[in-house]
């Protein structure tokens, strides 16, 4: 295991760790727009169990998205498609995704992480799979991040080993030099494959307190 003196980066997710969990936020959506959740759960299942689960596949919306191998659009007509609302009525699909993470809220004590591991001297990076690149409030990036890695805009996405080598270069560290934050533990998986340090997300708090342990900073 990494010493804090060893740890000089960090390298955080964004939707489900910097937001609320995305469960809610879609669950927020889909009780809005009356959206039968059967149908959601029978759409988006199979595609996360491929994106996530470690199948090869050659197609799946989900990677094609978060690559920018497909547009919002497209990606909006595809997954309008197979849902249904609860009277039996078709979903609208233009702006489907916008209408999707309308609910999604910044966690302001993981802000305030980035803030003070900043202040410390760690080097920090965003890393997130992105279902385009227009749902990011940036306002506040320039403060929070040395590198920003939205995968749409890189051609690559989380598991793949490429893309957190890129990030741990873009702040200028070695993988081994870097704690990694996910709420999803194959993400974690692959980030420790490649030398960082994993840090599984399920609570602000601790999470809080098990980085700032890891980097040798105050957890304020």
């Amino acid at each position: 295991m990494a010493h804090p003196e060893d740890l000089r980066g960090l390298v955080i997710d964004w939707g489900g760790v910097l937001t609320n969990s995305i469960r809610t936020t879609v669950k927020t959506w889909v009780d809005a727009e009356g959206i039968d959740w059967d149908s959601y759960v029978e759409c988006m299942r199979p595609w996360l169990n491929e994106a996530y689960g470690g199948a090869s596949v050659t197609a799946n919306p989900v990677h094609a998205l978060e690559r920018g191998e497909c547009t919002v659009p497209e990606f909006e007509q595809m997954f309008a498609a197979q849902l249904t609302l609860t009277g039996g009525g078709p979903v609208v699909a233009e702006g489907i995704l916008g209408r999707m993470f309308a609910a999604s809220e910044t966690v302001p004590a993981m802000y305030e992480l980035l803030r003070t591991a900043r202040a410390a001297g760690v080097r920090t990076c965003l890393l997130s799979n992105s279902w385009g690149a227009d749902w990011y409030d940036r306002t506040d990036f320039p403060e929070l991040f040395d590198g920003v890695v939205i995968s749409c805009e890189v051609g690559m996405r989380k598991p793949e080993p490429e893309i957190f080598q890129h990030a741990a270069q873009l702040i200028a560290l070695p993988p081994a030099a870097c704690v990694f934050v996910d709420d999803v533990a194959a993400n974690i998986t692959a980030a420790e494959a490649i030398g960082m340090t994993g840090v599984h997300h399920t609570d602000p708090e601790i999470t809080t307190e098990r980085v700032a342990t890891l980097l040798g900073i105050s957890a304020f």
